[in-house]
């Protein structure tokens, strides 16, 4: 295994849970043996390899096997069938406090958890005040761990598990309870880790940082493996899975008759409507490339807002807008007809108008949309973020930002001119 860190071959865990429990034999006597036993298959046949020096992460939602495997990897728990093989000193951050005494200091704590990695007090005497330091819990580090709060565990956690030099790094998604400024200490630090050659095993729902920071990948569905390999691919598959079975519940809903959630839903208004009424939105459809109805768009996809309305009278040169709003409260835009010089004759009825989009430029998120139906400065409605809109990534995403800045970057880098005034 010189070249593989970590090689897990056709592993399975399973835990037997019981609904009915007996704790006396009192209980055992009189209500007799326990009902309610089954097996439960936390993870089914998962093989793969970690070479040495790589990241490697593991997606899936909640209760798919990620934070089981992480903890059979790091001896925590035994696997109920096949093999798995550790080439190279654990270090490991699973769950909040683990591994802490409540009555010792911070100080003792560091020192106990050093201990249990195998390293010597004087080995752990030369990372001591960068432990303290990475932290930042200051005069509290002489305080026993009892009386830390949440984010005072999971920081010295973290500090212990990645300063004292670890072969192995294996970290569940417990870093995201520290505070920002800790948050990206913790992913600096990892990417450092990374840098030095430090094998990585992550479980993190964020896909941006597991596309940015790891090598390889494997995604769990209950316990069994969908998809391994490059780590792009890996999360590709997963957010079309993802995707699929938002489609398909939100189409259940509909035909179930139940209330719509995506597209075409108009949830009530918190605000009554502005405007004289003379012509109202009714809703708004969201639309792909082919024309069908969908409950969410994706970036840089071809898209439709449609924009419903009944009108009770006839009307002349009507103008639509709409205002998109993501959900911290910022307007991301504002498109409106008449800067496409549109303006519509409205005749009594329902109708509809779309704003198209070649390349939708929002990012994933959730936003909302208002509208306006005016007429050259008198409003004949305005609804204030009624419609729910949902854009949903179907790869990993890794620029920042609510929209796609569009442009070109120049062919090569250029050497600027020398000597002229």
């Amino acid at each position: 295994m010189t070249d593989i860190a970590i090689k897990v071959d056709h592993l399975s865990k399973t835990f037997r849970l019981q609904t009915e429990r007996r704790n006396s034999i009192k209980e055992m006597f009189v209500r007799g043996k326990a009902t309610g036993v089954h097996d439960f298959h936390a993870l089914r046949d998962v093989s793969f390899e970690v070479p040495r020096g790589s990241t490697f992460g593991l997606v899936g939602h909640n209760g798919s096997g990620k934070s089981t495997l992480l903890k059979i990897l790091a001896g925590v728990y035994r696997p109920s069938a096949g093999q798995v093989l550790v080439d190279g000193r654990v270090s490991a951050l699973l769950e909040l406090g683990a591994g802490f005494h409540g009555e010792l200091t911070g100080r003792e704590n560091v020192y106990l958890n050093g201990a249990i990695l195998g390293l010597s007090k004087k080995q752990i005497d030369r990372s001591i005040d960068q432990i303290i330091d990475f932290a930042g819990i200051g005069e509290f580090i002489d305080s026993p761990v009892k009386v830390y709060s949440s984010g005072m565990y999971v920081r010295l956690g973290f500090s212990v598990a990645v300063t004292l030099d670890p072969e192995i790094l294996i970290v569940d998604e417990i870093i995201a309870v520290g505070d920002e400024e800790f948050q990206r200490k913790c992913f600096d630090h990892l990417f450092e880790l990374r840098r030095r050659g430090t094998t990585i095993v992550l479980v993190t729902h964020s896909l941006t940082l597991a596309a940015e920071l790891c090598d390889q990948g494997i995604w769990l569905d209950h316990g069994r493996p969908q998809a391994l390999g490059d780590v792009a691919d890996v999360i590709d598959g997963y957010l079309l899975d993802v995707n699929a079975r938002e489609s398909a519940s939100r189409a259940e809903a509909e035909a179930a008759g139940g209330e719509q959630v995506g597209a075409g839903a108009v949830v009530a208004p918190p605000v009554p409507r502005q405007g004289s009424g003379e012509i109202r939105m009714t809703k708004v459809t969201l639309h792909d490339a082919a024309g069908a109805e969908v409950g969410f768009v994706t970036p840089g996809e071809e898209c439709t807002v449609r924009v419903h309305y009944r009108s009770a009278q006839s009307l002349r040169e009507v103008g639509f807008g709409l205002a998109f709003i993501h959900e911290s409260g910022i307007t991301v835009a504002g498109p409106n007809s008449m800067q496409d010089d549109r303006r519509y004759d409205i005749e009594p009825g329902e109708g509809f108008v779309d704003f198209y989009s070649d390349s939708l430029p929002l990012q994933p998120g959730a936003f909302n949309i208002s509208t306006a139906i005016v007429d050259k400065g008198h409003t004949y409605d305005y609804s204030d973020r009624e419609t729910e809109l949902r854009v949903r990534a179907d790869h990993a995403v890794r620029e920042p930002g609510l929209t796609r800045m569009l442009g070109r970057w120049s062919a090569e880098p250029s050497t600027p001119v020398r000597g002229r005034a």
